[in-house]
C-alpha cells in the first residue's frame, strides 16, 4: 500500500450507508421494523441520512443491508398503488412527500451476509466504489441540514487526500462509548466559517476513560480513499470479534497516509439509543414550521407541570 494518498483528481460522488445491524437496543419494535426506518417525527432516520448525502453531492448511495431488511428496499422504491390513491384524493402534499423518499438519491443495495462489524460492512462496497474516494454515513447520527459537515469533510479530502473522519468532543465521561483519536497539537485549518481540522496520529476503539488519547470521539461520518479496502482485508477481528473500521484506519495512519479529523461543532441528533432517540424527535419537532408553534408551547406546559425531582406525582 502506498504511504501517501494524493488528492484525487475526481471528486467523490458515491456514499455507503451500512444498515445491517439488528437494532437490539430498540427491541421489541425492531423484531418487525428495521431500526433505520423508525420515524423521527414523520420520516425515517435513514431518509435524513440519504438527504444529507444527496445535498453533499454524493447521491449515488449504496446501502449495505442484512437479513430481514427488505423493507428498507421497499421504502426507497416506488409505490404505484399508494401514489395513484393519493392522486385520486388530490392529496398533493402527501404525494410530494412520498416522491421525496424515492427521488432523493440513486440508491443501490448489497447484502453483508454475516454481521462481522463496520469494517466488513464497508468492504462490501469495494466493487461499487472502485478506485474513487467515497463517503460513509452511519444512520445513528443525524446532522442538521443547516450544518455542512459532510461538505467540509469532502473538501478536506479533496485538498489533502487520504481519509477524513468526523470528530466530536464528548468529554471524559462518554469517551468509552466511542472510538477515540490522538491528534497533533496544531490544527490544520478551521475558523469561524468551518470546524477545526487536525491531523490524526492515532486511534483506539472504545477505550476506558483513563486510557483514551483524548476526548475527541469518532462520530458517524467518514470520507475514505479506496486504499481503505486492502487495509480492511488485512485487519483481523478486533474488539467484540468484529472487523473494526477504526483498526483499518489506524493501519492507514501507521503507513503514513494522511488521516484528518474535522471537529464538529454544529447540531447533531443521536438516534442510537432510546433516550437520545426521544430527544432527537422532540428537538426536530420543535423546530418544524408546521409543528413547532403548537408543540413548543404544549411541551413547555407539560414540563412545567412535572413534579419536582424526588417528589411524588399528584
Amino acid at each position: 500500500m502506498s504511504s501517501e494518498s494524493a488528492p484525487s483528481p475526481r471528486p467523490a460522488t458515491k456514499s455507503v450507508i451500512p444498515v445491517a445491524g439488528m437494532g437490539t437496543r430498540f427491541l421489541p419494535a425492531t423484531k418487525a421494523v428495521p431500526k433505520e426506518l423508525l420515524p423521527v417525527v414523520d420520516r425515517p432516520a435513514l431518509q435524513y441520512i440519504v438527504e444529507e448525502a444527496a445535498r453533499a453531492g454524493v447521491g449515488e448511495v449504496l446501502m449495505v443491508t442484512g437479513r430481514n431488511k427488505g423493507s428498507i428496499e421497499d421504502y426507497f422504491d416506488r409505490t404505484p398503488e399508494l401514489e395513484t390513491a393519493l392522486e385520486a384524493k388530490g392529496d398533493q402534499s402527501r404525494l410530494d412527500a412520498v416522491h421525496e423518499s424515492t427521488d432523493v438519491a440513486q440508491v443501490f443495495f448489497v447484502r453483508q451476509g454475516e454481521a462481522k462489524g463496520l469494517g466488513h460492512a464497508v468492504l462490501q462496497a469495494a466493487p461499487f466504489v472502485g478506485d474513487e474516494p467515497f463517503a460513509v454515513l452511519l444512520g445513528d447520527d443525524i446532522i442538521d441540514a443547516r450544518d455542512h459537515l459532510l461538505e467540509q469533510m469532502l473538501a478536506v479530502q479533496a485538498e489533502h487526500g487520504g481519509a477524513v473522519i468526523a470528530l466530536l468532543d464528548v468529554g471524559a465521561d462518554n469517551i468509552s462509548k466511542y472510538g477515540a483519536v490522538a491528534v497533533e497539537d496544531a490544527h490544520v485549518s478551521g475558523d469561524a466559517a468551518g470546524d477545526q481540522v487536525f491531523r490524526v496520529t492515532g486511534m483506539v476503539e472504545k477505550p476506558p476513560a483513563d486510557e483514551a488519547p483524548s476526548t475527541l470521539a469518532i462520530i458517524g461520518r467518514y470520507v475514505l480513499p479506496p486504499e481503505v479496502f486492502p487495509a480492511i482485508r488485512d485487519t483481523p477481528p478486533g474488539r467484540g470479534g468484529e472487523i473494526q473500521l477504526t483498526d483499518a484506519l489506524l493501519k492507514l495512519v501507521e503507513d503514513g497516509m494522511p488521516v484528518h479529523g474535522v471537529v464538529f461543532s454544529g447540531r447533531r441528533y443521536d438516534t442510537g439509543d432510546k433516550l437520545d432517540y426521544l430527544k432527537a424527535v422532540v428537538q426536530l419537532a420543535v423546530e418544524r414550521d408546521d409543528l413547532g408553534p403548537s408543540f413548543g408551547p404544549w411541551l413547555r406546559n407539560f414540563v412545567a407541570d412535572l413534579p419536582a425531582e424526588g417528589a411524588s406525582p399528584a
